[in-house]
């Protein structure tokens, strides 16, 4: 699959050619492995952007999806917000990420 054009961060350039086999295929692109909590990260932070036309910030977030903040960090392993939003077509989270 041809990934539509990317920033410098590796963010898309429009988000509206984000699907979830764009994202997928993005997170492979960065030897990314997505299973299914974080896929469901991903939904949830599309979701919240959905319903308040922002990113959320980790804090905000972990309440949104009703999960402890360490638990979302770990399952990353880095900073959440920053793969979370890059893989969901979202755009990049402002502040602490």
């Amino acid at each position: 699959m041809e990934l539509p054009v990317r920033d410098g961060d590796g963010y898309l350039a429009d988000m509206n050619e984000w699907t979830e086999d764009v994202g997928r295929a993005m997170a492979e692109a960065d030897g990314v492995e997505l299973d299914e909590v974080k896929w469901s990260h991903i939904l949830k932070a599309r979701e919240y952007f959905e319903e308040t036309s922002s990113v959320p910030p980790i804090r905000k977030f972990a309440k949104y999806i009703d999960e402890d903040q360490k638990v979302i960090f770990n399952t990353w392993m880095t900073g959440p917000m920053k793969p979370i939003t890059k893989y969901g077509g979202l755009p990049k989270p402002t502040g602490c990420v």
